[in-house]
């Protein structure tokens, strides 16, 4: 990557304690690193590592316990939840495992849904949605509703939705979860395509290493906690080296607010 690309995700010393009775269960323990912009980052663990909560945490769905996470220079913590709504309207979209398709509509109008809460024109979101899913492959499909769509086809339309209203970020939760390993690779091959085309950031979280070699940036979750970062080298054909991840500590600052915490949908 470039030493000097602009920082537009920093995660610093972040906690997430859930609390069950009497028990305290530490999800993700004192967590810090960057993510540079343009770069696709994948959060490589098991299942139960604390990877998709540390995701939530940086999409603002879940609250952070102490700690701070700064996206394009803001706090998520500091965010009321109409800001925070305002937020993720204008900057982020989000790919999830489970699809989360309205099955009442057609692929079309569920593409169209981001550039509705941006209040865009019917018109106007139209013709956007059409071109996403002809980018997608899925020009012959937009009248089509998810049951009478393959996985891999619901997927797809997850991916024009995420990326219709071209946000700097997209969070991808398990993208591939529920597909063919045939199918993975058309669906990861589609979202590294769009993303360096627009060079847009790409968060994913993951179990499987052969997804992970996407990745720019590879940070590994064990535990709750950041174990090792993998950086690729620049130019065809070379692998992957690690890099510690105290390198990659960001400067702390001050935070007084408490985000409002939203319902988990994926």
């Amino acid at each position: 990557m470039n030493d000097k690309a602009e920082t537009i995700i920093e995660v610093k010393n972040a906690k997430k304690i859930y609390r069950m009775g009497s028990e305290r269960i530490c999800a993700v323990n004192d967590v810090s690193f960057t993510i540079q912009k343009g770069e696709f980052c994948c959060l490589y663990g098991a299942s139960g590592s604390g990877k998709s909560t540390l995701l939530n945490l940086m999409a603002g769905i879940e609250k952070l316990t102490s700690g701070q996470i700064i996206i394009k220079g803001k706090s998520i913590k500091r965010m009321n939840e109409k800001n925070l709504a305002k937020f993720r309207q204008n900057n982020l979209g989000f790919v999830f495992q489970s699809y989360n398709l309205l099955n009442s509509m057609t692929a079309l109008e569920n593409v169209e849904l981001p550039l509705v809460f941006k209040h865009m024109k019917s018109k106007l979101r139209k013709r956007m949605a059409k071109d996403m899913l002809v980018k997608v492959g899925l020009g012959s499909r937009i009248k089509h509703k998810p049951k009478e769509m393959s996985g891999g086809q619901q997927q797809r339309v997850g991916i024009a939705r995420a990326f219709v209203g071209n946000p700097e970020i997209v969070f991808a939760d398990e993208p591939t979860g529920n597909l063919d390993s045939k199918t993975s690779k058309e669906v990861m091959d589609l979202i590294q395509e769009m993303a360096r085309k627009n060079h847009q950031t790409i968060v994913m979280v993951t179990h499987d290493r052969r997804l992970a070699e996407y990745a720019d940036k590879i940070i590994h979750i064990f535990d709750g906690k950041v174990e090792k970062i993998e950086i690729k080298k620049e130019g065809p054909g070379e692998m992957p080296f690690e890099e510690n991840a105290a390198d990659h500590l960001a400067k702390e600052e001050p935070v007084t607010a408490i985000l409002q915490e939203q319902p988990v949908t994926g």
